[in-house]
Parts: structure tokens; sequence; C-alpha cells
């Protein structure tokens, strides 16, 4: 190894795709493809926003639902 060479970090993975909506009770969330992330919003712009930023805002990574979405706090 050369020490004048970069030290290269592992390949992150790529951020989660995400879900906008309201839940049952008219709740603004989002929530990621596979649950594992998300949160309950003011509005709806909040929602997005928070979406947009945490999918690192790649075309097709947020979605809007037109039915209401499951969340559940765990």
């Amino acid at each position: 190894m050369n020490p004048l060479q970069p030290v290269r970090s592992p390949a992150t993975a790529a951020p989660a795709s995400y879900l906008v909506g309201q839940d049952g009770d008219g709740h603004w969330v989002a929530v990621a493809t596979g649950g594992r992330a998300g949160g309950i919003f003011r509005s709806r712009q909040d929602a997005i926003r928070y979406a947009c930023v945490e999918s690192g805002c790649r075309p097709d990574d947020v979605r809007l639902a037109v039915d209401p979405i499951p969340f559940r706090l765990v």
C-alpha cells in the first residue's frame, strides 16, 4: 500500500425509497420501503421533504400513496 494513496471506504448501500401519504387517522407519514425508517409529519410538504432528503432526492424514489398507509411506531 502506498502511503500517499487515499484510503477508500467500503461502498455504502443505496438510500431507501419512500412512500408518502396519510395513515388511517389522517396523519401525514413517510415510510421507507421495507418499513425500517419513517415518521409522522405536520404536513404533506414536511413528509415529502423528509423522504426526499433521506432518499438522496433521486428520481422516482419518493412516491405519493392514494390509499391510507398503515403506520405503527415500534
